[in-house]
């Protein structure tokens, strides 16, 4: 159910991720909300499996063709169990409990971006 998200320029020599292909892909969402407000671009894709008597759910977010976060737990649980957040070099940063900390980057009233706080307490900015 886990892979490594570690390379020549991870935060760490290993990330406990999800291994999407051990899913199924359950919905995809273009211009995906956060804070109740479409962000452009924002694609939130997620993924499904039986485990046991729960299924196990796996959202995974990109802002144009970048990667930026994976939320994962069970769909009988109201929040996230886990994430983990891409950093600017394409690494993970290690994955922390509950759901991530998720800010809009606006200009304006326009959403144009977002902002996640990874596990080491930086703020990782993505434009669309």
């Amino acid at each position: 159910m886990l892979r490594a998200g570690a390379g020549p320029m991870c935060l760490t020599t290993r990330v406990d991720l999800p291994e999407l292909d051990e899913f199924v892909p359950h919905r995809t969402e273009d211009d995906a909300a956060f804070e109740g407000r479409p962000v452009p671009g924002l694609r939130a894709e997620f993924f499904r499996r039986p485990e046991g008597a729960r299924i196990a759910s796996v959202g995974r977010y990109s802002l144009g063709d970048r990667e930026v976060l994976l939320a994962w737990g069970f769909v009988d649980e109201e929040h996230c169990r886990r994430h983990a957040v891409r950093d600017a070099a394409g690494g993970w940063h290690p994955a922390a409990d509950g759901c991530p900390r998720v800010e809009l980057i606006r200009d304006g009233q326009a959403v144009i971006g977002l902002a996640v706080r990874a596990s080491t307490g930086d703020w990782v900015k993505t434009l669309a």
